[in-house]
């Protein structure tokens, strides 16, 4: 795997979260008169798909949920989708997208993974095979290398985009890999921080001593935490908000920005971290309200950035995996199963809820806490691959996606 590293400012400010995989344009996809772009962005920590996407039809949603469940008629009502579901109220642009048939949800969805490591989930997310640990490439990476080898794709034009200090695994492979190194990362959540600390105490003292003396110093000079703009009180607005909103926005713009570029880049990824809501999670107000209201305000600013090119752009929203149906003692949910996707872009054939709806009943829930799962994810990225990029399905299930013959591509999902 080679390695280049960027070092101008401009690029750097890239580093806000997005990674990208450049390539030229799929010749078929060029004799078409098309010109492609997908970018996928991951949100690392589990999403609550309940809680994102309501089943306000389901006869079981309230007695589920509770006071805590969204309804269309509550005191934030939730934005009516058909007649089984509706939106987060935090996701108005989403929603105008969804009204104009140019975005759509798949629910009850989830990686092959079924157990609860978030390590794990994203390493079945990114690397595209069923077992964690078991490659050290991404299906972003070899997605590349299977447009080459169907004689699509110029070798030369195939690189592949990884932000942080260490390479993402779902750009990691055979296709060249270019680095970008954040100048400025969004703090951990006081959640995470208490987990690293107890971790720590149990396994390396002294660094949690050191990690918790840091924790006290940024307290006293004011430095807001990642947890601070995800407040349960709606009242509160602390410049913590702002500040993620902007970040949010600022990737997703810059990443449209390259993609809309006639010489830029055609695929790729982006990674929004602290959907693990384990308290005070929040569905009409608080933390995940915030977070999805920045998510909202990513979806705009992709679209106003890719400018004519959006009509031409696929963004798939993906997660490791979902969250516990029942609201846990703290008010958050626990690591999950099933969960949702968001798909947005003017390729789309959009307007509508993509399910196979597996009911809340205890019954029916998988291991009596979580969504059931029914769509595979693999078959909607195998259905954009297929679909939007070209990529041919033998391909997709023997190199981007290995071991997944069963798992037919979902079609229809573009225009």
């Amino acid at each position: 795997m080679s390695i280049v590293h960027l070092p101008t400012r401009r690029e750097l400010l890239v580093g806000s979260g997005a990674l990208f995989a450049w390539s030229q344009m799929p010749r078929l996809a060029r004799a078409e008169g098309r010109d492609p772009r997908l970018l996928v962005v991951i949100l690392r920590g589990a999403l609550d798909g309940l809680g994102a996407v309501a089943p306000v039809g389901d006869s079981d949603w309230i007695s589920l949920r509770g006071d805590r469940a969204l309804v269309l008629d509550g005191k934030t009502p939730a934005l009516p989708l058909d007649s089984l579901f509706a939106l987060n109220p935090a996701m108005p642009n989403l929603y105008r997208l969804y009204k104009n048939k140019q975005a759509a949800i798949v629910h009850a969805t989830a990686t092959p993974y079924r157990e609860r490591s978030h390590f794990d989930g994203q390493d079945v997310l990114e690397s595209g095979i069923a077992k964690p640990g078991a490659t050290g490439s991404g299906w972003l990476n070899r997605a590349l290398l299977a447009l080459e080898s169907g004689g699509r794709v110029d070798p030369r034009g195939s690189r592949a985009l990884g932000i942080g200090s260490v390479t993402p695994l779902v750009v990691r492979g055979s296709a060249p890999v270019m680095t970008w190194v954040p100048q400025k990362l969004l703090p951990a959540s006081a959640d995470t921080q208490n987990r690293l600390l107890d971790l720590y105490q149990h396994t390396d003292p002294k660094l949690a001593s050191v990690l918790q003396a840091r924790v006290r110093l940024a307290s006293l000079d004011g430095t807001p935490a990642m947890g601070d703009p995800m407040s349960d009180d709606p009242t509160l607005a602390p410049p913590g908000i702002a500040r993620v909103r902007a970040y949010f926005a600022d990737a997703a713009g810059t990443a449209a920005r390259y993609l809309a570029k006639p010489d830029g880049p055609r695929v790729g990824a982006m990674g929004f971290v602290g959907w693990d809501t384990h308290i005070a999670e929040g569905a009409a107000s608080g933390q995940l309200f915030n977070l999805l209201g920045a998510l909202d305000g990513a979806f705009a600013s992709i679209e106003s950035n890719m400018g004519e090119a959006w009509h031409e752009t696929v963004v798939a929203v993906v997660t490791e995996f979902g969250r516990t149906a029942r609201i846990n003692g703290t008010g958050g949910t626990d690591h999950g199963t099933g969960t949702v996707a968001f798909l947005a872009g003017g390729a789309l054939a959009g307007g509508r809820v993509i399910a196979d709806w597996p009911g809340l009943k205890p019954a029916q829930l998988f291991e009596d806490r979580d969504l059931k799962p029914t769509i595979d994810l693999r078959a909607v990225l195998k259905g954009l691959l297929r679909d939007h990029l070209r990529v041919e399905e033998n391909l997709l299930a023997s190199a981007v996606f290995p071991d997944s013959a069963d798992v037919r591509p979902m079609g229809g999902l573009v225009g």
